[in-house]
């Protein structure tokens, strides 16, 4: 069920021995692109044939109801109710705590300040086909109500009954969401960066997504039509690194739970003791033939799934931060020992006791993490991925004269001659 890998003894030599899932390399972009410009063109028309196309689903109205919403919420299971507003509790907590505090520099007489200010709308993407995900809707909205946004719309795929999973509208209620639209796919994402007669353009899209959901949010933020935060929030991923003091049962359900997710994800085991990567295999092989998700967990293990043996914990973390996983679980001994050779992952969860699910539904961050390698560069969802910081500038004539010769020097090299006349009328004669 694990492809084993046995990368012992190559030193430094590792990235080219380190498989990543094929679609990490082939993006469909062309089919994305023919799905933005029809949307584009053709509006709610086009959203409503492509749904049909994708969803096997008519729409006639795109957007959910608010009473519906209601209606959701009022509906939901007691316990589950608890537990949303609980984990909504902690998100807001956690995102309250970004909030930054506002700059005020001062140096030789020019002050500068800092307006903070939120985007007027976000889009909100959150997936159902393979599961209504209904904790992305806390881990987006809850943190752009944070950053203060007015206008927060989402979309998911409508069901074969045309309507959106009835969990995922209570938790949207329950977030203070403001719009509600039944489409899903690149069309959905199309349609919240151009806008549609319908459904009003928004300034940033976040959220989760197949392999061409991302890929459309890659495309509309390249053209500046729509700002997407640098991760690329693809597949689930996980690398669990484990030692024989790791429970085998333990680091197996947690290799399966991203694969959970469907295809085109990564599940890695990642160890130095061969009884252990035999161990934890057999237990996944277990787990995986018990599952009622079967299916997709061998869709992801089928090409992202692997037992690596390494010869150590330094070569464990050298592979992990080669791979940048989205959650990186340290289930070893000494799992805070491991953390400062901790370069690129979404997400660290340190110790046995710290599994990956409870920073997909509780802990407070959110589980918008970046994957396919972009943990490199990116980080989770914040607040600010929902601010504009805009500085402001301001100088009287003594802090203009000591800075204008400096000015004109840098302009005059640069061949900029206004530039260096703007601040030498200023202060000269």
């Amino acid at each position: 069920m694990l492809k084993r890998l046995d990368v012992r003894g190559l030193g430094g030599d590792l990235a080219g021995r380190l498989p990543r899932p094929q679609a990490a390399g082939e993006p469909p972009v062309a089919e994305v692109q023919a799905i933005l410009a029809r949307v584009r063109e053709g509006g709610d028309d086009a959203v409503r044939q492509l749904t049909e196309r994708f969803d096997g689903v008519t729409i006639d109205e795109l957007a959910v109801p608010a009473s519906e919403l209601t209606a959701a919420l009022d509906g939901l299971d007691p316990d589950l109710r608890a537990a949303l507003e609980a984990a909504r509790a902690n998100v807001r907590d956690y995102h309250l705590a970004q909030v930054s505090a506002t700059v005020d520099h001062q140096c030789d007489g020019i002050t500068v300040s800092e307006l903070r200010r939120p985007v007027d709308r976000v889009g909100l993407y959150v997936p159902s086909a393979l599961a209504p995900l209904i904790s992305t809707v806390l881990m987006t909205a809850v943190p752009a109500k944070v950053a203060g946004v007015p206008g927060v719309a989402l979309c998911s795929p409508p069901g074969p009954d045309g309507t959106v999973a009835p969990g995922i509208l209570a938790a949207a209620a329950l977030a203070g969401v403001d719009e509600v639209y039944r489409i899903g796919g690149a069309q959905a994402v199309a349609a919240l960066a151009y806008g549609t007669e319908s459904i009003p353009a928004v300034d940033v899209i976040v959220g989760p997504g197949s392999n061409r959901v991302a890929q459309a949010k890659r495309e509309v933020a390249a053209t500046g039509v729509v700002g997407v935060p640098s991760a690329f929030a693809g597949p689930s991923e996980v690398v669990v690194v484990a030692d024989a003091s790791t429970p085998v049962d333990w680091a197996a359900v947690d290799v399966v739970v991203q694969a959970e997710h469907g295809p085109d994800g990564l599940a890695w085991l990642v160890t130095w003791d061969e009884a252990v990567a035999d161990a934890v295999t057999a237990s996944v092989a277990e787990l995986v033939a018990a599952s009622p998700r079967r299916s997709h967990i061998e869709s992801t293990l089928t090409e992202g799934g692997y037992a690596v043996l390494v010869d150590g914990p330094e070569q464990a973390m050298a592979v992990a931060n080669i791979i940048a996983p989205e959650h990186l679980e340290l289930m070893v001994a000494d799992a805070e020992g491991l953390l400062p050779l901790v370069r690129n992952a979404g997400a660290v969860f340190c110790g046995p006791w710290a599994p990956a699910s409870v920073g997909d539904y509780f802990a407070g961050p959110s589980h918008v993490l970046p994957t396919f390698g972009s943990a490199r560069f990116s980080s989770a969802l914040r607040v600010d991925d929902f601010v504009k910081h805009i500085h402001v500038i301001t100088l009287d004539r003594d802090a203009l004269v000591a800075a204008a010769p400096h000015v004109a020097a840098i302009a005059e090299a640069e061949g900029l001659a206004a530039h260096a006349a703007s601040v030498r009328m200023r202060t000269e004669g």
